[in-house]
């Protein structure tokens, strides 16, 4: 309906202008403006006008507040829903099977929900510290009586392999049966699979058993094309993290720690598999360089499997292990539900603790986050460890490729402290630690590496781009500028360094390596010259890196909390992580970082050029002096 907001008084003259009196009788109600003073207009029928819009204002907000608040209340049923799933403990059956189904990246701890939210959808992880408590409780929990072993391809680095595997062969010990199946096996999947029992595959299936290799990218002659110049400063003659950048190919020193290192890993899988199938490691070297495992059969007949079944078989062979009719029902119970049967329990009354640190990523100044190392923020957690009564021990886990020289000292310094405090500090070292994830490492009472773990790479380096001529030639755009002093726009990106500016970097590198050897020599006991021997950037595995004097013990996770039992001389203690694991609803509710998922987005759509377009940014990037792995490590 159109509105018509003319004024209703001319409205109603208008109307009864036939009728002099009553056209008088209105304008006598008008009054007569008296000389000097302006004539107010009448108000009453606008006050009509504004109820009318007052009205339909409130029936407008009351509408809109019914659906917010609908709205509101049904996001808090569903937060107070998933508050009391999370907290009802699961009942397991009796004579469960646990199903371990390894179908996403492991990490080395998973949030409340095994995902995180984010504008590319969800993310799935499997959390490490999930698969080993679950594998442990299984070992000594009644209701399950074996574990099966659902494999294709599992995403996860040698150490974290080996970890799963241990755990799995330790609880065997106890009794319980072990069982796997694969449609078909990586490398990565066989390994962990040949610890079992019994190793099932599909009739149509293989196993890509063909040795491992190391490659690295060079980038120097697209560097040269976009017209880019690279200035290296370095200190280690293995430190070759800077060679893809001014080379087309492995220094003579980079080749020779990169053969020793994939020999070695190598090595150590085929021991473990031989071990446990009962074939000698030079056998398992012919079926790998002759890509004997293309068939089911073949994996067959050179004992690799024990049975080639379909899934219903394979079904089948479970119900048998486990003593039950055609007709009976397997339970197969899988980590995520197994995990709530432990999740909930009473308040420990244990006085003493011992706390893991996690220590997860690239080393960064300032705050971090669970899949990146800020000196802030792991130092918090150090000291908050440190600075409780309770805490007996610490266990520093440390799963990183270094990073900034100048964090790792910030946390090195507070391993410090919390060994004044009185503390043991042990280092539980992952899938790296090395460089700057050395560094925070070398001052603990002990180290615990496993034997596949890429520990070492004691070498700094600076990296200093200059992108002057790439914009000229390229794109067209100079620079110009005017300063107070001689130096005053050095390092900045947009000209190469002069000699007096490189040998200021120099003398900066060189002092933070001896920073380096001066950690490494007081925390293991060793002279400077003892450290720059096995130094030098050089790259060990845990178990190369024992033999050495860099690390004491190999063993898992475990075996460090044991260790830090012990030498703090405690028998019966809880558990606490440092930082805590976020709640489902924290999860939510938190304001989200996207890099992890931008990252696995950029990895999805590149592909193999991923480590190139990786590199390329770090050019950028790399900022002060870095204490990194040696290389980009691509280990297939």
């Amino acid at each position: 309906m159109e509105e018509n907001f003319e004024n209703p008084i001319h409205e109603e003259t208008s109307q009864n202008s036939e009728n002099p009196s009553e056209k008088t009788s209105v304008k006598e109600e008008i009054p007569t403006p008296k000389k000097g003073r302006k004539r107010e207009k009448p108000t009453k029928p606008f006050r009509q006008e504004s109820r009318a819009r007052k009205f339909w204002r409130v029936v407008f907000g009351s509408l809109l507040g019914f659906v917010f608040a609908n709205i509101v209340l049904s996001f808090l049923g569903i937060f107070m829903l998933i508050s009391l799933i999370g907290s009802v403990t699961v009942s397991i059956p009796k004579d469960s099977i646990l199903e371990l189904t390894l179908d996403a990246p492991v990490v080395e701890r998973s949030n409340d929900m095994n995902f995180t939210p984010s504008i590319y959808g969800q993310t799935k992880t499997i959390g490490l510290d999930d698969i080993l408590s679950a594998v442990r409780n299984a070992q000594q929990d009644e209701k399950i009586l074996g574990i099966s072993l659902n494999l294709t391809s599992v995403s996860a680095s040698p150490a974290t392999l080996e970890e799963i595997r241990q755990a799995l062969a330790d609880f065997k010990k106890s009794g319980k049966f072990v069982y796997a199946y694969g449609d078909t096996y990586s490398q990565s999947a066989y390994y962990i699979a040949s610890v079992a029992d019994k190793v099932y595959l599909n009739p149509q299936g293989s196993i890509d058993f063909r040795g491992m290799c190391m490659q690295t990218m060079f980038y120097k002659g697209l560097i040269d094309k976009l017209d880019v110049d690279v200035q290296i400063v370095k200190h280690g003659r293995y430190k070759s993290a800077v060679e893809p950048y001014f080379r087309e190919d492995m220094s003579e020193a980079s080749r020779e720690q990169s053969e020793a290192l994939v020999a070695s890993i190598w090595g150590k899988f085929c021991q473990d598999i031989s071990s446990s199938r009962k074939i000698s490691v030079e056998r398992l070297n012919e079926i790998a360089d002759s890509m004997m495992l293309s068939r089911g059969v073949d994996a067959l007949d050179f004992h690799m499997v024990d049975a080639l079944a379909s899934r219903t078989e394979y079904n089948k062979a479970l119900r048998l292990k486990t003593n039950k009719s055609a007709n009976d029902v397997i339970t197969l119970v899988g980590l995520d539900e197994y995990k709530q049967s432990w999740k909930i329990k009473s308040p420990s009354s244990r006085a003493d603790k011992i706390a893991i640190v996690y220590a997860v990523g690239e080393i960064i100044d300032g705050n971090g986050s669970a899949t990146v190392i800020g000196s802030n923020t792991l130092s918090a957690d150090i000291r908050k460890a440190y600075k409780d009564k309770t805490v007996k021990a610490i266990v520093l886990r440390v799963n990183s490729p270094g990073g900034s020289a100048l964090a790792s000292e910030v946390i090195a310094s507070e391993i410090e402290q919390a060994k004044a405090a009185g503390k043991v500090v042990i280092v539980s070292m992952g899938d790296y630690a090395a460089s700057g994830g050395y560094y925070i490492s070398c001052g603990a009472d002990a180290i615990v590496a496993q034997p596949t773990t890429i520990t070492g790479s004691i070498g700094v380096f600076g990296m200093i781009p200059s992108f002057g001529r790439f914009l000229s030639e390229k794109l067209g755009v100079t620079i110009d500028g005017v300063a107070t002093n001689a130096h005053s726009d050095a390092l900045n990106g947009f000209r190469p360094m002069d000699e007096k500016e490189s040998e200021y970097m120099q003398n900066s590198v060189d002092e933070t390596y001896r920073t380096f050897l001066g950690r490494v020599a007081k925390g293991r006991g060793m002279t400077m010259e003892e450290v720059d021997s096995v130094g030098m950037g050089r790259v060990w595995t845990g178990a190369d890196a024992m033999k050495i004097g860099l690390v004491n013990q190999l063993g898992n996770l475990h075996d460090a909390i044991v260790l830090a039992a012990n030498k703090a001389h405690v028998s019966d203690y809880e558990l606490v992580c440092y930082p805590a694991k976020k709640t489902f609803l924290e999860v939510l509710t938190e304001e989200k970082d996207h890099s992890r998922e931008i990252e696995a987005a950029y990895r999805a759509e590149l592909g193999e050029l991923y480590p190139a377009f990786v590199a390329m940014r770090q050019l950028r990037h790399l900022d002060g002096v870095q204490a990194r792995l040696p290389m980009e490590i691509m280990i297939k």
